[in-house]
């Protein structure tokens, strides 16, 4: 998780709690080896689909709110 959130730039609470939020949702898998962690992902497709989001987040900023399980919900906005 260290390089996770160093690479993230965002606190390890974060981190963990987004982690959390993927593996309930079966899309991360966890793993230890003596005192590190490791987290992969579940399904090869995943990879095609984080492209997709990458790329949505780079359209859309902030517009995108935390996962509504462990963030504040977000208020709809209606398409002009």
């Amino acid at each position: 998780m260290v390089d996770l959130t160093r690479l993230l730039g965002l606190a390890q609470s974060t981190v963990s709690k987004h982690l959390a939020c993927l593996r309930g949702c079966l899309l991360v898998g966890f793993g230890t080896e003596g005192r590190q962690s490791f987290y992969s992902l579940t399904r090869p497709e995943l990879i095609d689909l984080l492209r997709g989001v990458e790329a949505l987040l780079a359209a859309t900023g902030d517009a995108v709110a935390l996962c509504p399980a462990y963030g504040e919900p977000s208020v709809a906005v209606k398409a002009s």
